[in-house]
């Protein structure tokens, strides 16, 4: 019984193989990718709404004008 209980080799056979895909694991960089695109439109969103607040505020103002000068206009 070369892989039995008593002979200690599957253990160490599967410490190996554990140590194996940990290696792999640790090495494999496929989810590197999708991480820096995530954070990359992480940071467009928030650029984009620190920057639509101003936005916002431009517009709202030209509307108040807008209605002013038309409610000059009408009265």
């Amino acid at each position: 019984m070369p892989y039995g209980e008593g002979s200690g080799r599957s253990r160490a056979g599967a410490c190996l193989i554990l140590e194996l895909i940990s290696a792999k694991t640790l090495l494999d960089e496929r989810g590197q990718d999708v991480i820096e695109y995530a954070l990359v439109v992480a940071l467009i969103a928030l650029a984009a709404t620190a920057g639509l607040s101003t936005v916002a505020a431009s517009i709202g103002s030209a509307f108040s004008k807008v209605g002013h000068a038309l409610s000059t206009y009408t009265s």
